[in-house]
């Protein structure tokens, strides 16, 4: 079994590449629910949704939400899909939210392969077999690459089409035959059209092209990168806001006005970052060959660094925003340190250190790899709301955050009601609360709570039950096992319990103790 295990890897590297990425793939596919960060699901799941049933989640649609004057800086083009999709799902009778879930997961798992495909072939281009297939082990089974494949972020949906454009002018070098050129401007403008902020890595694209003095690729590529954007961005903000590039426009004020109002870090906060997740002390191995050959592979060095140094100069720093360059990273650094190893007496003379840390890498990389594939993310937030949709006496709910600032948004679309919820927070009391309720029709006044997180929860229900006396436990919706593990290791990670009470006028109950 061995020896053809082997023979086949031998013979069929790419192959054995990518069934192990769709394997890790379909396990994120099937247990990989729920969403990782705030912007994959209600910037894109919940606006989607909304359209469909007649609503604007966001208020980003003039059309639906009447007095809209202003554009809200999101390109309307990835979410506009998935309101095809779903539209497409309930013709065939598909309307259970996790069931649409699954489709969607799956259909983003099939679009990154095409991330291993295209990596393993720029691999394999630039300095043969061997760092091609250590390329495309890296892409398939690096311990994030899965869950984050099957993910609505779009800084992670827009990296196919750069790959896919950046490709076709590499394989297209000697041919130079004008259809690929110009379907490589289309993917930047769909890349684009995704991403607003891939624009410094098609700056870097073309300014690669012309200190390379590629005139024919620039003209034929920007020729179908202008024609793609005109349309998807230029025509359909004319339709909707009665002006070119609205959105796009309205994205680059916002992030300029507002750089220092979110997540603020040092110069360097992505090299670290790099430094780590790509696994030291092989990180430090990429990161050095991806350096080394900046010259000679200009296309896929320029764009990334100009990407790469922007974003460490910009003072809005979210992890996620590095994203669309580690698979240029990868490439382009794999294949420099390989090169540099086959010429180094060095590393010639140490092949069993540099196995050994090889087997590290794989090591520490494959233990979180399985864990992440398979984690259900921000569960507890999906289940309540999951288990609210199924109750028949559903009215309306409370959430109750009284120990911040702020509350968790819950995601409505698991709850299959767009309705405005009341809330309890530091700044918005429960004295408020009872005087908007006053206000609140019967049919939508609310008759479930969730509690969420732990915190002073015994307090917080007493509290509560100053308003509501009769108020009756119902039940405990757990966070899965990656996110309680995220909530220990940094508590600003917002993964908690949550308790749901019912509120019940007629049948008065002592909830338990220990909840």
């Amino acid at each position: 079994m061995k020896n053809f295990i082997l023979k086949y890897w031998q013979e069929k590297p790419l192959l054995c590449i990518l069934s192990l990425a769709g394997f890790f793939r379909l396990l994120a596919v099937i247990f990989s629910k729920g969403y990782g960060m705030h912007d994959d699901h209600f910037l894109v799941i919940e606006a989607a949704q909304s359209w469909v049933n007649g609503y604007d989640y966001n208020d980003w649609i003039p059309s639906i939400t009447k007095g809209l004057v202003t554009p809200s800086g999101h390109s309307l083009l990835y979410p506009g899909l998935h309101y095809v999709l779903f539209r497409m799902l309930e013709f065939f009778g598909i309307t259970d939210p996790q069931s649409k879930m699954y489709v969607v997961r799956f259909i983003h798992a099939v679009l990154s392969m095409s991330i291993v495909y295209l990596g393993y072939r720029m691999a394999e281009k630039i300095n043969g077999s061997s760092a091609a297939k250590t390329t495309g082990l890296i892409l398939a089974l690096l311990f994030f690459m899965p869950m984050f494949s099957v993910r609505n972020l779009v800084e992670f949906v827009c990296i196919p089409p750069m790959l896919y454009a950046t490709w076709l002018v590499m394989k297209n070098e000697e041919k130079k035959k004008k259809f690929p050129l110009l379907l490589s401007g289309i993917m930047l403008a769909l890349a684009l059209s995704v991403r607003f902020q891939t624009i410094l890595f098609i700056g870097g694209f073309y300014l690669a092209l012309l200190l390379q003095k590629k005139w024919k690729e620039i003209f034929l590529s920007a020729t179908g990168f202008i024609f793609c954007i005109a349309i998807v961005q230029g025509i359909t903000d004319i339709i909707i806001w009665e002006r070119p590039f609205a959105e796009l426009t309205e994205y680059v004020r916002y992030n300029m006005e507002h750089a220092n109002e979110y997540i603020t870090q040092k110069w360097y906060n992505y090299i670290i970052l790099l430094a780590g997740i790509l696994i030291p002390p092989v990180s430090i191995f990429i990161l050095f060959g991806f350096l080394r050959n900046w010259k000679k592979h200009l296309l896929l060095f320029l764009p990334s660094f100009i990407f790469l140094i922007f974003h460490s100069y910009f003072p809005n720093k979210q992890e996620r925003f590095i994203l669309p360059i580690i698979p240029f990273i990868i490439t382009l650094g794999v294949c420099g340190w390989t090169d540099f190893v086959a010429h180094s007496g060095f590393w010639q003379k140490r092949q069993k250190l540099l196995r050994a840390c090889w087997i590290f890498f794989w090591t520490v990389n494959f233990i979180p790899l399985v864990f992440i594939s398979t984690a259900y993310s921000h569960r507890s937030r999906v289940e309540a709301m999951v288990y609210l949709s199924k109750k028949k006496d559903f009215k309306n709910f409370i959430v109750e955050e009284s120990q911040h600032e702020g509350f968790t948004m819950p995601p409505l679309f698991y709850l299959r009601h767009w309705l405005s919820y009341p809330y309890v927070t530091k700044p918005f009391t429960l004295d408020s609360l009872a005087e908007r309720i006053s206000s609140t029709p019967d049919s939508l006044k609310a008759n479930y709570v969730v509690f969420n997180e732990e915190e002073n929860i015994e307090e917080r229900i007493q509290n509560f039950k100053k308003l509501y006396p009769t108020m009756e436990f119902d039940v405990i919706i757990e966070p899965g096992l990656v996110d309680k593990v995220m909530h220990k290791l940094n508590k600003r990670n917002a993964n908690f319990r949550c308790y749901i009470f019912r509120i019940n006028k007629r049948n008065p109950f002592s909830p338990p103790t220990n909840y």
